[in-house]
């Protein structure tokens, strides 16, 4: 495969936007078609991004001359146009989360067994240079044996007064997408599941602390893992700003990420800022790694496709699996119940 020949369904996320942009770039891949439910939207998009929009989603999925589709659409959808594009022959990109049930989630795994198919979930904290070395520091055991960390995970929009409403309404839709803390802190459980495997437990709190125009808007879970690893993770939808974003503490030493997240992305920063630094038991100063600082989260979005067109064409084995993105549900639907129940959430669920 020379060239991916992409389809989209749906431009509800706004982040088939940032890939489809990506994309136009690329020798390798054609932007051929696009379907939205709301054609308006869906219009638009296309003429903005060179796509012919078809108002059948069939006429989308079953053209033998797309050889992959981006899935887009609300969540509580992509069970349905998963199961309909893998029966096509359709390899599939899922924007997260994968779906807003596990009942869902094993429909996706099961269709995409079923048509032998190529996934892969769009998360694009796995393809960040930073978090990228911290994976890499802690297969090596560079900290030693790993006991507490913390990943805060944030983002403003909630204290945009426009989100929520119009064609972003349905991200604040318990039907559609469960909760903020669920639309987002999916990302960072995924990050935790690829840094220190599935967990046994969680305890959380969720709720709706600023404002009303979500199910929820800030929330802390409390992951414990296999080896009794405790992981916290902070989800914010109202974050002005920060820095700190990543701290991993173990026996031998201790690894700081900072600038990983959009408010502190954003945030202005001293020009040699360092996103990431080491320091073990007996060093005297910190080992300082100079990546690079994504300029915005767009940048970091925009990351997603190039790894997923190279799976495709057999350059690269690199993917997340139906399995894998069925993890991060599981994990943020666990914490939704502690946190409305009241207690320890074990798993599996």
């Amino acid at each position: 495969m020379d060239r991916v020949r992409i389809g989209v369904l749906s431009h509800a996320h706004g982040h088939a936007s940032t890939y489809c942009q990506a994309m136009r770039d690329f020798p390798d891949v054609k932007l051929v078609a696009s379907w939205d439910d709301d054609q308006a939207r869906g219009r638009q998009a296309a003429q903005a991004y060179g796509l012919e929009f078809r108002p059948d989603a069939d006429a989308v999925i079953k053209d033998p001359h797309i050889d992959a589709l981006i899935i887009a659409s609300e969540t509580n959808h992509h069970a349905d146009l998963i199961e309909r594009a893998a029966a096509a022959g359709k390899h599939i990109l899922c924007q997260k989360p994968m779906a807003t049930t596990l009942e869902d989630c094993d429909r996706i795994i099961a269709a995409v067994r079923r048509a032998g198919v190529k996934f892969s979930m769009a998360f694009q904290m796995r393809q960040d240079p930073v978090n990228r070395k911290m994976k890499q520091l802690l297969d090596e055991g560079a900290v030693g044996r790993v006991f507490l960390v913390r990943r805060r995970h944030t983002i403003n929009v909630l204290l945009n007064s426009t989100f929520g409403t119009g064609t972003t309404s349905w991200h604040v839709d318990p039907v559609a997408n469960v909760g903020m803390f669920f639309d987002d802190a999916t990302h960072a459980a995924d990050w935790f599941y690829w840094m220190l495997g599935a967990p046994r437990s969680v305890t959380a709190e969720i709720d709706n602390i600023l404002g009303s125009n979500a199910p929820d808007d800030n929330g802390v879970a409390l992951y414990r893992f296999s080896r009794g690893e405790i992981g916290v993770l902070l989800n914010s939808s109202t974050t002005v700003s920060g820095v700190n974003t990543t701290e991993i503490y173990g026996d031998q030493g201790t690894i700081v990420q900072d600038y990983g997240d959009a408010p502190s992305t954003a945030a202005p920063r001293h020009g040699d800022a360092v996103p990431l630094r080491l320091i073990r038991r007996d060093d005297k100063a910190w080992t300082e790694f100079r990546l690079p600082i994504p300029a915005s989260q767009g940048e970091r979005i925009g990351a997603v496709p190039r790894p997923f067109i190279d799976y495709l064409r057999g350059l690269s084995d690199q993917t997340i699996s139906a399995e894998e993105g069925r993890v991060s549900v599981e994990m943020v639907l666990g914490a939704y119940r502690s946190a409305a129940e009241g207690r320890r959430i074990t798993f599996p669920l």
